[in-house]
């Protein structure tokens, strides 16, 4: 037989009708290349008077750092709440990394030269970073890193939209959430002039991590007996991208849950009566008198107030004011045969209110910081409770008792 040069074992393979290729027969001992890893350092300090939120994400090869972003989230201006921010990508020269770019809202130019350093405790980053005519000195030590997936976590927004709750253990009945593209957000507040709701100032500024995200999320309150066909109607407002509930005033500890029977009328909620049996409740609880009940059209907080004489400083004939909050709503969106009732602690104000000249007292927290003069609501949440045959949130079980 003429000698073929192959392998026995090939040889033997075409004898049977097999023709694997005989490069697939040789163990591919080539290493595979070192995978990139994504890291993100958040501690650095010393960008603009340590006011700014930072971030440096790193591209690393085998160790080796091969891209660097460095994202800053500062404040616009003093007291005005606003924020900018750059996003600057460096050029890596050993253990230099500069860069330039200009800030995303007032388009000022932004120069970066840091010098990057390993050590057993972390990564230290010395150098300047400049920001229009502003310029930080970075000194920032020890620096720890984080996984890609630890970051994005991180970064989740705190104003979790729930578009339908199953009931309102989870999200609270009057506070209603969009969340938007920024640039809706003028047009999207605009639209509601002159509606019955009350839109939170605060999450008209949009937050660092909104700003990263590209969306940001406006709160509003609204009548709880009207948020469900509000969101409806939001769901088909340009610019929205999602919408529903989200916390809001409801705190479980100090609500109830009520047969609703007894306090509708007509298929709605009958608020008169409800402040009715409140006050009177809470005034007999308290030893007090009920002064005023008020509902508010747009949020539809009860405003609730009893006064009494202040039992800790007898003989000064002063009067001591409490003042509630209260909610009520159908349990769910979907309404219900059970009412949720919540029932804010009361703030509390005294004044002399006898004839002759008065007495003009302050509280100590309003005049140098001290802790305000304590006073014990009574049992103000148990007796309307038990006036109107609650259950009671049990936060151990999670659930009604």
């Amino acid at each position: 037989m003429r000698a073929t040069g192959l392998p026995a074992f090939l040889i033997l393979a075409t004898a049977l009708g097999a023709t694997p290729s005989y490069a697939q027969t040789r163990k591919d001992t080539k290493a595979a290349p070192p995978a990139d890893e994504v890291r993100y350092i958040t501690s650095i300090g010393g960008i603009m008077d340590d006011q700014a939120d930072t971030v440096l994400k790193e591209t690393r090869t085998a160790g080796n750092v091969t891209t660097a972003v460095l994202d800053v989230c500062y404040p616009a201006g003093a007291a005005s709440g606003r924020k900018d921010r750059f996003v600057a990508n460096l050029t890596i020269d050993g253990q230099k990394l500069t860069g330039a770019t200009e800030s995303i809202g007032a388009k000022q130019p932004v120069t970066v030269a840091l010098t990057r350093k390993v050590s057993a405790n972390g990564v230290s980053f010395e150098g300047k970073v400049t920001v229009g005519g502003s310029v930080s000195t970075i000194s920032s030590a020890d620096n720890t890193d984080i996984s890609e997936k630890e970051y994005k976590a991180g970064q989740e927004a705190d104003d979790e939209i729930i578009v339908a709750p199953a009931d309102y253990t989870t999200a609270s009945p009057e506070a209603v959430a969009v969340r938007l593209k920024p640039e809706s957000v003028v047009d999207f507040v605009n639209s509601l002039r002159g509606q019955n709701v009350e839109v939170s100032l605060s999450s008209l500024l949009p937050s660092c991590t909104e700003l990263r995200k590209g969306e940001q999320v406006v709160r509003m309150n609204v009548d709880p007996e009207r948020a469900a066909e509000f969101v409806a109607k939001l769901k088909s407002t340009p610019g929205v991208l999602a919408t529903g509930w989200t916390n809001g005033k409801l705190d479980m500890e100090r609500t109830l849950r009520i047969a609703a029977g007894d306090f509708r009328e007509g298929g709605r909620i009958a608020k008169d009566k409800l402040a009715a049996t409140l006050s009177t409740t809470i005034a007999k609880a308290l030893g007090a008198t009920a002064t005023s009940a008020h509902w508010n059209g747009d949020s539809g907080e009860l405003r609730l107030v009893v006064r009494r004489p202040n039992a800790a400083l007898q003989g000064l004939a002063l009067t001591e004011t409490l003042e509630f909050s209260a909610m009520v709503a159908a349990e769910k969106p979907a309404g219900g045969d059970r009412l949720v009732l919540w029932l804010s602690y009361p703030s509390i104000s005294n004044a002399d209110e006898s004839s002759g000249a008065k007495l003009k007292v302050v509280d100590a927290s309003d005049s140098n910081g001290e802790d305000s003069l304590a006073t014990d609501e009574g049992d103000a949440l148990t007796a309307v409770a038990r006036a109107l045959k609650a259950q009671r949130w049990d936060s151990e079980n999670a659930t009604w008792k």
